[in-house]
């Protein structure tokens, strides 16, 4: 028996990368999985429906920024599986991002970080929490990032976003905690993605080993490094943590 059966969950941005990992590690913990992604989930999805039946997943082509397509995505969830009890807000756009001066950021690039960064995850919030709050429970897990502990400079869209997330879970847990529903956000340290690792190699070679040697666990953080934390926040056990940042990245920065 899993420990997230009987849920359902969404996972944004879960085609590829570490949103692939979370997609698989809620199920093979039971769960059922809508995942949405602007990229095709369909190989990740057909994984899961393989080693989880067919019913166990499904997956949607959308923009999180787009607010009728994040509608359309919640409807086509609740009529697949006819309920939402977690929300994994993992899309944002990170690894194709270079490192850039501030003076130097297109205006246009720091509105696109923005509007997946930050005005996803509202829109995604608006549009599953009524569901939640008809049922008196849910989960909502914002993926954060440990470079708003240390403000790492030439990524000043990306950390400003990821600030923006902090403080979007600590207000938004005040809020929705009278219906149940428990907000936290997951802070990954530099992770060694697939997806950093092939769009941003210069980055990996940069930013790797400062990581590495910050850390009171000195190694490189993979994708598997997170999934207990994740499992933890969207499971029975996290039912009284509420508001919270949990950072997982081999103690490098202290919350």
């Amino acid at each position: 028996m899993g420990r997230l059966d009987g849920r359902v969950a969404i996972v944004t941005g879960g085609a590829k990368g570490i949103g692939a990992h979370y997609a698989r590690a809620l199920a093979a913990e039971g769960a059922r999985l809508m995942i949405a992604d602007i990229a095709d989930g369909s190989e990740v999805a057909d994984g899961i429906a393989r080693a989880h039946g067919a019913n166990s997943v499904a997956s949607a082509v959308i923009d999180v920024s787009d607010e009728a397509a994040v509608k359309e995505l919640v409807a086509q969830t609740m009529e697949r599986f006819g309920k939402i009890d977690v929300l994994i807000n993992n899309a944002a756009l990170f690894a194709p991002l270079k490192e850039t001066k501030c003076t130097e950021i297109d205006t246009a690039v720091w509105d696109r970080v923005m509007a997946i960064n930050l005005r996803g995850p509202f829109l995604m919030v608006k549009h599953v929490a009524p569901h939640m709050k008809a049922q008196g429970y849910g989960k909502i897990i914002n993926i954060g990032s440990g470079t708003v502990f240390k403000g790492i400079p030439r990524f000043l869209h990306y950390v400003t976003s990821k600030g923006g997330i902090t403080a979007f879970t600590r207000s938004l847990s005040r809020e929705l905690g009278e219906h149940g529903i428990r907000v936290n956000t997951l802070a990954p340290g530099f992770i060694l993605s697939d997806t950093v690792v092939a769009e941003n190699p210069k980055h990996v070679e940069t930013a790797g080993k400062a990581s590495v040697a910050g850390r009171a666990i000195r190694r490189d953080a993979h994708p598997q490094d997170l999934l207990g934390a994740l499992i933890f926040l969207a499971g029975a056990e996290s039912d009284f943590v509420t508001g919270q940042t949990l950072a997982v990245d081999g103690g490098n920065v202290n919350t």
